[in-house]
């Protein structure tokens, strides 16, 4: 793909550094003497450029370096981004910057002054990035195309009013060169199978997300560059599936397993998992009851069967439950539903938990500590016991400190309140914006490890610069 070229203004700028003295600093410029001997400077037009490193064009969880130059020595600007997503919504951050003495920001080295985030981050502007509207979450349908990301340097420190000195677009891409990207419609099968670049065969991985159904498939889009063939799979609310969760059937992920498993394309004899929130408790089970699974990875999700019975040939897990009574609400009027779930350690509920001790391999649970869609530290806990009782080894249980329930690839801005699918009201799901981004550079890095080294065999594996 051909790197975008930055898009500069230009314009002139005078530097005053000291107005009580008199003394003022511009470059370049040339000194004129006034009468008396005054010396005053003229001022000149400047190029101020901003550029991306290594490269102005990458995938979304690829970082870059933002350098501003043709400042002023230590001149007051701020720096904006913005993005409109597939359906128009906008998205937008901002942060005050201070030049260093040589007129550069480097944001690498810059700390944020204010705005939308503050200290040094050097991906700010992007997982800052906050919906014009609200209740608006940043997902992107298709991967085939990019975001586009317009990042602004405006005078000043007021985000709307400084006059603007320079502009770069930024396009982010899901689908890195080389990938492939195959749509699969083989018996039941509503799914995208993606590929990296070569021959293979790849370790292959089934990705599932929660209770909003579709097709997601920026996640597998992503993880498929960093060299896995990623199935993610659809489950309910698309093309002629069940339009609701109603009730599942196991016998459908069993065939997602055997396509892949089957594949020319995919390292055999087995496959990871990978599952968010209600697409993690599918996972579980899964592993539990399948074969050919030899690790799985659930982010924030339940040890229980939740939201619908779960059917596998003549067994029936019932769901956990809930009582919406038990919710509470924010200081914003937004739902926590955390506590709505029955507790499945209870002798009514406790034929929802999902036996993992039938599982063969190991267990990676990603789990936010400030998740308030499911009390996902209880269940990871329930998880190591049920384990070790039975004499299988304890799952890996990595917990984020102030990361809410959506855990996404690294920089997606974190969701913290949208409609829920299922419940149709507005639901606070937790997280401190900028605990949970670096949770998600982090969680992002341990996936791709704990698959190389479960799923493709590899012991040691050095994970991607973030």
């Amino acid at each position: 793909m051909m790197a975008t070229a930055p898009a500069v203004l230009r314009g002139s700028r005078l530097c005053q550094q000291n107005s009580s003295s008199r003394s003022w600093a511009l470059l370049p410029s040339s000194p004129k003497l006034r009468p008396g001997g005054l010396v005053s400077y003229v001022s000149a037009r400047m190029a101020v450029t901003m550029s991306l490193e290594p490269r102005s064009r990458c995938c979304w969880d690829e970082p870059v370096r933002i350098i501003v130059r043709g400042l002023c020595p230590e001149q007051p600007v701020t720096l904006r981004s913005s993005l409109r997503d597939e359906n128009g919504a906008l998205f937008r951050a901002h942060a005050r910057y201070c030049a260093d003495g040589g007129g550069e920001l480097d944001l690498m080295r810059a700390p944020a002054l204010g705005g939308s985030f503050t200290g040094l981050e050097p991906m700010g502007l992007f997982w800052a990035l906050e919906p014009e509207k609200h209740l608006v979450r940043l997902v992107k349908r298709d991967v085939q195309t990019p975001f586009v990301v317009e990042l602004e340097v405006l005078e000043g420190h007021e985000p709307e009013g400084g006059r603007v000195l320079g502009r770069v677009v930024h396009e982010r891409d899901f689908l890195a060169p080389g990938v492939r990207r195959e749509p699969v419609r083989a018996g039941r099968l509503r799914a995208t199978l993606f590929l990296p670049p070569g021959e293979g065969p790849f370790p292959g991985i089934l990705d599932l997300f929660g209770s909003s159904g579709g097709l997601c498939e920026y996640r597998a889009s992503l993880l498929a560059r960093h060299g896995f063939a990623v199935l993610a799979l659809a489950y309910f609310r698309f093309e002629d599936l069940p339009a609701y969760l109603n009730e599942v059937h196991l016998e459908y992920f069993e065939e997602a397993v055997d396509f892949m498993l089957q594949h020319p394309k995919v390292k055999g004899p087995s496959v990871g998992l990978l599952g968010f929130s209600k697409g993690g408790d599918l996972c579980l089970s899964m592993a539990s009851y399948l074969k050919g699974i030899s690790a799985t990875v659930v982010i924030n999700a339940c040890v229980a069967n939740t939201l619908a019975p779960l059917h596998y040939k003549d067994m029936i897990i019932p769901d956990l439950g809930n009582d919406l009574g038990k919710h509470t609400t924010t200081e914003s009027g937004f739902l926590n539903i955390m506590n709505i779930w029955n507790n499945p350690l209870e002798e009514s509920y406790r034929q929802s938990l999902i036996p993992l001790e039938k599982a063969q391999g190991p267990f990676l649970f990603i789990v936010g500590l400030d998740d308030h869609n499911w009390n996902s530290e209880f269940y990871a806990h329930i998880a190591s016991e049920r384990l070790q009782a039975h004499g299988k080894e304890r799952p890996q249980i990595i917990h984020f400190p102030g990361t809410g329930h959506c855990i996404d690839p690294p920089y997606f801005p974190p969701s913290r309140v949208s409609v829920h699918s299922v419940l149709g009201l507005a639901v606070f799901y937790g997280g401190e914006p900028k605990a949970h981004s670096r949770a998600q550079v982090d969680a992002w890095q341990q996936i791709q490890i704990f698959f190389h080294t479960h799923v493709n065999g590899k012991k040691s594996v050095k994970p991607s610069k973030m």
